[in-house]
């Protein structure tokens, strides 16, 4: 008995081109629409980032300006009782004075003073934060080098002291403004203590 034979008809060449190109078009949309997505990632990452980083600066526009009415209600709580407290600790200030800006264009001394405690032979330089950081340390030491050359300059001669005033006070930065050489005022109870530096951490005078 013969076999059947089975014919296998083989795909035109034109059949076959056109399945590739449809599945070359195929690829070609895929590729677009993956690189579609990714641009549309990207910008969406971009506007999350332009978010977060406006988000950034406003917040730290009204930390500002929140540490900044800290810092006033501060002086005004501080302002009425600190010759009291000084006083305690052997200083006699005949004056205090709050928000004193030196501007002295000349000599390109420019800074300013939250609060001056003087006398005919001491001035006790005041800066007050609401948290103060090592930053704000550091700054006002440069800051008392910038009073201290301002006085030289107009014969005063007498002995600059410096103190910093907080709401709060970490340990870190409590220690660092001792070392520094500064008074340290923060609040106890009802009313305000002042750490005097000791030992090591001896009273700077410019």
């Amino acid at each position: 008995m013969e076999k059947a034979q089975v014919q296998v008809e083989t795909p035109s060449f034109a059949t076959v081109w056109k399945a590739l190109q449809e599945v070359a078009e195929r690829q070609r949309e895929t590729d677009r629409q993956m690189k579609e997505t990714e641009r549309i990632i990207k910008e969406s990452a971009k506007e999350t980032d332009r978010q977060m980083k406006e988000t950034d600066r406003r917040l730290d526009k009204k930390l500002g300006d929140l540490g900044d009415r800290f810092g006033e209600m501060i002086e005004h709580m501080v302002m009425p009782s600190l010759v009291k407290k000084f006083r305690e600790l052997g200083f006699v200030f005949t004056k205090a004075n709050p928000r004193t800006i030196i501007d002295d264009v000349d000599h390109n001394i420019l800074t300013e003073v939250d609060i001056t405690l003087e006398n005919g032979d001491k001035v006790m330089i005041v800066e007050v934060k609401s948290k103060p950081k090592t930053e704000d340390i550091k700054d006002h030491t440069r800051r008392m080098e910038k009073v201290k050359a301002h006085a030289v300059l107009h014969n005063d001669s007498r002995k600059y002291l410096g103190a910093i005033a907080g709401m709060v006070f970490n340990k870190i930065e409590k220690t660092f403004a001792l070392k520094s050489g500064f008074y340290v005022i923060e609040p106890s109870g009802e009313e305000f203590v002042i750490t005097v530096p000791k030992g090591d951490c001896s009273p700077r005078e410019w």
